[in-house]
């Protein structure tokens, strides 16, 4: 079973900067997708960024040019950099996984799904 455990999330004002890490235990095997998903208050969840086991990375064209997320296989964990930030990137932020490529991009995020794993999430606040 797959388990996963985010960190880094705070509290920033306007056009500051946030690194969210998550770290994945259990076998998750060499075909996964990883990403992030967002909560804002009082709002549906939002499929935020993507990551394949190649590499392959999608955004929300909300988040572009200014997120990246990346995996560190070695460590096992999961980041999602994220700057130049604005009031309505404020939510929980929860690292998530999959088995497989085939809906592995950003909005697959947006719909909870059986087969995902998620952790508790990390609470990202963003003052104007």
């Amino acid at each position: 079973q797959v388990q996963m455990m985010e960190s880094g999330g705070g509290s920033v004002q306007t056009g500051g900067s946030l690194r969210l890490s998550c770290v994945v235990s259990g076998n998750t095997g060499g075909d996964y997708c990883m990403g992030w998903f967002r909560q804002p208050p009082g709002k549906q969840r939002e499929g935020v960024a993507s990551i394949y086991t190649n590499g392959e990375r999608d955004y929300h064209n909300s988040v572009k040019g200014r997120f990246t997320i990346s995996r560190d296989n070695a460590k096992n964990t999961l980041y999602l950099e994220m700057s130049n930030l604005k009031p309505e990137d404020t939510g929980m932020y929860y690292c998530a996984g999959r088995v497989g490529g085939r809906d592995c991009y950003a909005g697959s995020w947006s719909l909870k799904r059986t087969r995902d794993a998620s952790g508790q999430g990390t609470l990202v606040n963003v003052s104007s």
